[in-house]
């Protein structure tokens, strides 16, 4: 083949190697979010400790973490002081844990459908928390887009058929908790010049929310279960459970790092529809005309604000080439008239 023909062979496949890193993570994404409703739901496994259930996660992905970097030193560690990890990594650890135990335990109380529509808030909840803390600027066209989606999700809200008032405050939680955790992601870490990959990240956050849920465990679910005598601890259900959300935290990176993050929007889009249409299917949720309604119109506000996002980056790359040439062609302006001075 000729230079041409290798160079399409190239660019195909990079094509297949992308929509095979969101396959992944779309599958693995799905899978943990279908296998948690399926353990926590009264219905199903009936196992509705969520506590427990995060706490198994953290316990199994910290061990792991730990061979990972420690024993076998796949991953470097991260540069770490202990008033960056006290300052930085603990209250990023607080918050994740309870994103978490409040995500678990909305599944609980609502169908998988309606908690990815209420996910839709999460652009909201962001931007938001960024301006309240300063991160971003408030414009005026991002917050009619927010309102826009705001308004949306309230119409699918209105249209659920098993709406649950007390699931709702508990997912809206968990969205604020996150939404705050990925704020000071960028004004704690990222801002000082720390970056974590899945690894790393857990092997210094999972330990802290092992630590932060073992507070509310003991007092709220640990009773529960030293009283239920007919418990026994499944390793094949939790450990593949686990085993799950250790290879998700993979995926995001592996996916992230070689395509883009609005690769990971766009594949959680579709995901979100796919589970939409699951939980409708399989698992036989109600899913109402007014739901999808509700969750279309957040959808499209969902979607401009992640192509505004994309434009602003698209500008500031142009304006940092545009920095580059004026400051070589001002190099090169300097070099030239440094070679006459030493001439004349």
């Amino acid at each position: 083949m000729g230079k041409g023909g290798a160079l399409s062979d190239g660019v195909l496949k990079k094509i297949i190697l992308s929509y095979t890193y969101v396959a992944i993570w779309i599958s693995l994404s799905f899978t943990v979010i279908v296998y948690n409703k399926y353990i926590l739901d009264r219905k199903m496994y009936d196992w509705p400790y969520p506590i427990s259930l995060t706490m198994i996660h953290m316990g199994f992905c910290s061990s792991l973490a730990y061979i990972l970097v420690s024993v076998l030193k796949v991953v470097e560690p991260v540069q770490m002081t202990r008033d960056i990890y006290l300052k930085s990594v603990v209250p990023i650890g607080l918050l994740y844990s309870l994103s978490l135990w409040l995500s678990n335990s909305a599944y609980i109380y609502l169908s998988v459908s309606f908690i990815q529509m209420l996910k839709a808030l999460m652009p909201v909840a962001v931007y938001s928390i960024g301006v309240l803390l300063k991160k971003d600027g408030f414009k005026g066209d991002t917050m009619t887009n927010m309102l826009s989606i705001s308004f949306g999700v309230a119409i699918a809200a209105y249209g659920e058929a098993k709406f649950n008032s007390w699931g709702v405050m508990l997912q809206l939680g968990a969205v604020c908790f996150e939404a705050t955790r990925l704020v000071l992601i960028q004004i704690l870490l990222t801002s000082k010049g720390i970056t974590f990959n899945p690894i790393t990240s857990l092997y210094y956050v999972a330990p802290c929310c092992f630590a932060f849920l073992s507070i509310p465990w003991i007092i709220v679910e640990f009773p529960k279960l030293r009283d239920t005598s007919s418990f026994h601890f499944d390793y094949f259900i939790f450990g593949t459970n686990s085993l799950c959300a250790f290879a998700l935290n993979l995926a995001v990176f592996l996916l992230v790092g070689k395509t883009s993050a609005l690769t990971m929007n766009v594949a959680g889009v579709v995901k979100d529809w796919l589970l939409i249409a699951f939980s409708w299917s399989v698992i036989k949720d109600t899913v109402t005309p007014i739901n999808l309604l509700g969750y279309g119109i957040a959808f499209l506000g969902v979607a401009y604000y992640n192509h505004a996002k994309l434009q602003a980056l698209k500008a500031k790359e142009v304006e940092k080439k545009a920095t580059q040439v004026d400051d070589e062609s001002g190099k090169l302006l300097e070099e030239k008239s440094a070679e006459k001075s030493s001439d004349n």
